[in-house]
Formats: structure tokens, sequence, C-alpha cells
């Protein structure tokens, strides 16, 4: 009772695994970007209707995911690639999409963070909740180019279960060259941020912790030392220490990328006032 969608490119280290725990689903879709590698053999090999549409967006691929494919189901998952469905979480959304009368445009779903072979749970600021489990038909849009925010015509719930994220499985060199790309869209939000000057205190203080946490992101725009500011809130004040040296190493890949957002935002500033970079 529920379809699958997955957005991949060059995903044949990841897609086997992800499959093999989708193997309970009949109507499994890939929307692939072109793939240079076996990403679409391994798909097709594994029953999956395969898509391609060339990469724009984060936010308007999985708007074409959602709107313009056809599903056997009314409600779609969408796991990343890195990403493994445990039989938990199986068993959660097939008893929601067995439920006709429920009123969700989607639902949010929690994770475990992999890295080094161990569960990276107070570095990775356990738990996050990412919009996985879609009504189509109740979806709006996304707002965001990256961590996209979701717009539905009904209300959001949250799944007990978890699924696994295995997000440095292709290697840190895929890390860095997917974190460049999300660091230069987070600088064109920051530089916008700090020409309005506004500081979104009702987000901050609100009891919904999605909505905190998009408040605390703002809030970080225009905080100085924004890399030094990220490591020790997440290594000292969240207890990234607790996690071992995988959790010395996660919080500093991390302030490291929130260094590329700080560095990229100077350079659109000095741009937009005609100064060398």
């Amino acid at each position: 009772m529920i379809s699958v969608c997955i957005l991949t490119l060059n995903e044949e280290r990841n897609l086997p695994a992800c499959l093999a725990a989708l193997r309970w689903c009949d109507d499994i879709v890939v929307l692939d970007s072109f793939s240079t590698d076996r990403t679409v053999d391994i798909a097709k090999e594994a029953g999956a209707r395969v898509y391609q549409r060339a990469y724009d967006g984060e936010d308007r691929q999985r708007m074409f995911a959602l709107k313009e494919i056809e599903y056997k189901h009314k409600w779609v998952f969408t796991p990343d690639a890195d990403e493994i469905t445990t039989d938990e979480l199986r068993d959660e959304m097939l008893a929601i999409a067995a439920d006709p009368t429920r009123p969700e445009a989607l639902f949010r779903i929690r994770y475990k963070n992999m890295f080094m072979g161990r569960w990276i749970k107070h570095s990775s600021l356990y738990p996050s909740w990412i919009p996985r489990f879609y009504r189509p038909d109740r979806m709006i849009g996304f707002e965001r180019e990256v961590h996209l925010r979701p717009v539905g015509e009904g209300p959001e719930g949250k799944l007990k279960s978890h699924f696994i994220h295995y997000s440095f499985n292709k290697g840190l060199g895929a890390w860095y060259e997917k974190h460049n790309r999300y660091s230069s869209s987070e600088a064109r939000e920051t530089a916008e941020s700090l020409r309005n000057g506004r500081i979104p205190w009702s987000a901050i203080l609100s009891s919904r912790s999605e909505v905190r946490r998009r408040g605390l992101k703002e809030l970080s725009m225009h905080i100085p030392f924004r890399a030094t500011a990220r490591f020790v809130y997440m290594y000292f004040l969240r207890g990234g220490f607790l996690d071992g040296i995988q959790g010395y190493h996660y919080c500093r890949l991390i302030a490291a990328y929130e260094y590329m957002i700080v560095i990229k935002t100077k350079e659109l500033q000095r741009r937009e006032r005609g100064l060398p970079v």
C-alpha cells in the first residue's frame, strides 16, 4: 500500500542495500539524474521503474518526483539511496497507509546517523526529523533549496521508528562535494538574512522542535565566529564528546562546512560591493 521513490546520481555503492531493505514494496521508482555508473542497471535489475531528469535543485527534483510521476499507491516513501529502511519503520508506515481516515499530508522520520561504524547520536543533534513519507495529492511544494521545508495541505505527523543513514558511505570526497554545493545555497540565504537584519524570535521560542531549529539556524547567521560556535555547541553543549573519536571528527567536519558558508557569504557580499575576492 506504499510506493517508493529514490532520487539518485551515481549511487551504485549505496543503492543495492537501500533496495534490499525495500523488498516488501511492489512499486519502486528511481528518479535518476543521468548517472554515469551502474545505478540505472542496478535499479532495473531490482524491478524498479526508472525515470531520468537533469538535476536542477533538490526542491525541483523532489517536486517532480511527487507531482509528475504516477504511483500505484496514495502514500509515497522517499528514502535517499544511503538510507536503510528498518522493519519497524516499514510496519509503522504500512499501518498508516492502511487507515483511509488519516488526515496528514506528510510525516517526518528521525534517523540514526552512522559514521566510522558508530551511531553518532549526540554529535548529529539527535533527533532530527526529516520529511520522508508523503501523500502527493496533498503536497503544495517545498521551501529552501537544501534541507527542504515541505508545505502540504494537511497536518504533519511524526513516526516513532527510525531509518539508518550512512551519509559517508561513498567516502569523504563525495561528502565534501555535496556540502560544497549545499554551502553555496546556504551562503545565498545567509547573505539575504543579513541584508534583512531580522532575527526570528518567535521561531526560536517555538514549542515545535523543527520550527525552533529553523529559528536557531537563522540566528546562527548573525553571530560572529559561526564555525567555532557550531563546534562548541555540538561537541561540548550537545555532548558530541560522548561519541568518541567519531564524534570529534564529525563535529570538526560540520564546523568546516559552516566555515565554507561563512567565507562564501563574504564572497557574495564583496561582489555585491564591487570588491575583489
